[in-house]
């Protein structure tokens, strides 16, 4: 019974060619579309997290800057340059809202590091122990700079795998061995992974150690913390405001001052950036919802006007003893099978497509100078929701070919053979 039925179904669809085809393709346009698109909106939206994964999200680096207007007899212009009584302020004014603190500061002229016969020239940073979390930097070997090598100024350094690759081998037998840096003797006491994209060498040593070392006395070059509590962009850029407010004051500069230091606030970024994933996804699955409803309402309009085609057809079958039972089950059989077959053919299109953008635009970056950034990654679309669309559109299919199949099964045998 269920091979004549498919072969019923299968010689309608033969006969009805354009009819069948319309139906599947309003069916697979429709799956297609939504993976489609999802796709390349999680591509960029992936690209936009990637980038701001590099450090945590609700963090704050602040550098000086200069004056931009007079403050209490002084003139505009001056430069501000950070010191360790800021560090100390911004503890003590914000004990609430500050978390881990710390300090970074580095070198502008080159440096020279070597050990045996190779050599290279890595941009040498002090920083605070905090500074491995902050900026997420993962540790392969060895330890981070802790709180003793800052109090005791010791001579450790951190460096990348990379580096470490360059002058030794095996890179790992370099722990615990003492390179040249210019003129002094460092230990390497840790390996990280480093970031691919960046494209300069990166090496830490103790913030008090590079102090001393270069001569900078109190200077800081930059304040690096992590702030809690601020959950909405109204409380971080107030607390953007309170905290420039403070700091302007211990340089005598204007309170709202905001060229005297600079403040990049991540955890404002990170806010902004969420606020616009949460647009664009909701943006992409309304878009892609439309696209499949049209689809849906495609496939009801064909299967109203298969049923009035076949008005005929099916008072013949009644007035020879079909029941109606029969006529509901052929219908809603033909629906399912076609828009599962084409839903399968529009998913797999776009698994196909999202692959295809995901080997070639996917691919590519783009180097602002510092680092390397892709501005489109992994436009995939996970398979529970291919498989969910695709479900979607069979389940609505069969819906939409209920309500002409139940009118067809109810139509009488006289009115149907004398319908045109």
């Amino acid at each position: 019974m269920t091979f004549e039925l498919l072969n019923e179904i299968w010689n309608s669809a033969k006969r009805n060619k354009l009819r069948t085809a319309l139906t599947g393709f309003a069916v697979a346009w429709g799956i297609f579309m939504i993976i489609f698109l999802l796709g390349a909106g999680n591509g960029l939206i992936n690209a936009q997290t990637e980038h701001m994964d590099r450090y945590i999200a609700n963090s704050m680096q602040i550098f000086g800057g200069r004056t931009s207007k007079p403050h209490k007899g002084l003139k505009e212009g001056r430069e501000i340059v950070l010191k360790d009584k800021d560090i100390t302020l911004s503890r003590k004014a914000f004990p609430q809202t500050i978390d881990k603190l710390g300090g970074e500061i580095l070198e502008g002229g080159s440096t020279t590091m070597s050990y045996g016969q190779n050599y290279l020239s890595p941009t040498v940073r002090g920083v605070a122990p905090e500074y491995l979390e902050i900026e997420k930097y993962e540790l392969l070997h060895g330890r981070f700079i802790n709180a003793l090598d800052m109090k005791e100024q010791r001579k450790v350094i951190v460096i990348s795998r990379k580096m470490a690759k360059e002058l030794c081998k095996p890179y790992t037998s370099l722990l615990g061995k003492h390179i040249r840096l210019n003129n002094f003797a460092f230990k390497v006491i840790g390996i990280y992974k480093e970031d691919e994209s960046q494209q300069e060498y990166k090496a830490f040593c103790p913030f008090t150690t590079f102090k001393t070392m270069y001569g900078k006395g109190d200077i800081v070059g930059s304040i690096i913390f992590t702030v809690n509590g601020l959950t909405d962009e109204k409380q971080s850029k107030d607390f953007e405001d309170s905290y420039r407010s403070v700091i302007n004051k211990n340089h005598q500069a204007a309170p709202d001052d905001k060229s005297s230091i600079w403040i990049w606030n991540r955890n404002s970024d990170s806010l902004q950036m969420n606020t616009g994933i949460s647009i664009i996804r909701t943006a992409l699955w309304i878009i892609g919802l439309l696209t499949l409803l049209s689809g849906i309402v495609g496939v009801s309009n064909i299967m109203l006007i298969t049923v009035k085609e076949r008005t005929r057809e099916f008072g013949i079958r009644k007035a020879i003893g079909a029941k109606p039972l029969s006529i509901l089950k052929l219908i809603i059989t033909e629906s399912v099978i076609i828009t599962t077959i084409f839903g399968y053919i529009g998913m797999l299109a776009g698994i196909l497509a999202n692959e295809w953008m995901n080997i070639t635009v996917g691919q590519k970056t783009e180097n602002t100078g510092i680092f390397d950034i892709q501005m489109f990654l992994n436009p995939t679309v996970g398979l529970d929701v291919c498989i969910n669309a695709t479900l979607v559109i069979i389940i609505a299919g069969t819906i939409a070919g209920i309500i002409p199949a139940w009118k067809a099964a109810k139509i009488r045998p006289i009115e149907a053979l004398r319908g045109e």
